[in-house]
């Protein structure tokens, strides 16, 4: 397992993080009940098998399941409690608010300490921006809780690359963002013209961590629907045929992007775990993004 710094933080995390998501959300990519007691012990054993692998970041928030992810993620973490980073989120653009749902998160994960704690953003408005950077805003929360001790860094997450969002990164309040970034959505990054929202916040030396790293299913179903499989067949560099599943070419190429400190993948089992840990040890699917996006024959 590679290791990254995450910005600012100083924190070294591991270049896959563990996105909670799949663990507290009802039927979410595929049937799934959070509140059976099996479906719990799968989830602690794959945080479990994730750990041993290297895996040191867990990505979690209240709104997955109303609190079941991240009390999921509080049982299984506890024995290795000081070897993580965990992060959490909260869902408002208000102080007292922010304030409230970190405290139940608090005893949820149970710990004395969050991690990260970040805005559960999806595309921000203008308007929301504003109300969370203004008096008594969300921000506000998130200083006050990190001045108790409550909070070690702060941030936020979006789903859009919009001027919302590049208004908080301008802010230079935040340590991390969390963004969407894959395959088929690449938006925050482009090399070719050295813009989008992570270089923004590269240069604010935040942390910066992808969600919806595998497009959450859409490229794969895409893929089957067309071709019938799931399967690439490639040629390695010694021009040798290669199979690839899509799985491993969507991680490695979001995990070729120099900018993305850590990747989140959602996990459900310690099969998926060590699947995702073997595709960080196969470095032969890295690809150069810089010569991807060459448009002109150099001479």
């Amino acid at each position: 397992m590679q290791y990254h710094s995450l910005g600012r933080t100083g924190l070294q995390v591991s270049e896959i993080g563990f996105g909670g998501a799949p663990a507290g959300l009802r039927n979410y990519l595929g049937v799934w009940e959070p509140e059976n007691a099996d479906a719990e012990q799968l989830i602690i054993e794959a945080i479990q098998k994730a750990f041993a692998l290297g895996i040191n970041y867990f990505d979690t928030a209240p709104a997955y399941g109303d609190g079941a992810s991240e009390r999921m993620f509080g049982r299984a973490i506890h024995p290795f409690r000081q070897q993580v980073a965990i992060a959490t989120k909260s869902g408002f653009t208000k102080k007292e608010a922010v304030l409230r749902s970190a405290e139940a998160s608090l005893e949820r994960l149970q710990v004395e300490t969050i991690d990260v704690l970040q805005l559960h953003g999806g595309w921000y408005s203008d308007e929301q921006a504003k109300e969370i950077l203004g008096p008594g805003g969300a921000l506000e929360g998130l200083q006050e809780l990190r001045r108790q001790g409550l909070v070690r860094f702060i941030g936020f997450t979006t789903e859009g690359a919009n001027g919302a969002a590049s208004q908080l990164i301008a802010s230079g309040e935040f340590d991390v963002v969390q963004c969407c970034y894959n395959l088929i959505y690449q938006h925050p990054y482009d090399p070719s013209r050295q813009a989008g929202l992570m270089f923004e916040a590269e240069a604010r030396q935040m942390g910066i961590i992808t969600m919806r790293s595998l497009t959450s299913g859409i490229f794969q179903q895409w893929f089957e629907m067309v071709f019938g499989a799931d399967l690439l067949d490639l040629r390695g560099a010694d021009h040798r045929p290669y199979r690839a599943r899509l799985q491993e070419a969507l991680l490695s190429f979001v995990l070729s992007n120099p900018l993305v400190d850590t990747a989140l993948v959602g996990m459900r089992s310690a099969a998926e775990a060590s699947d995702n840990a073997a595709i960080c040890e196969n470095l032969a699917l890295r690809i150069d993004l810089d010569q991807l996006h060459e448009r002109y024959v150099k001479r």
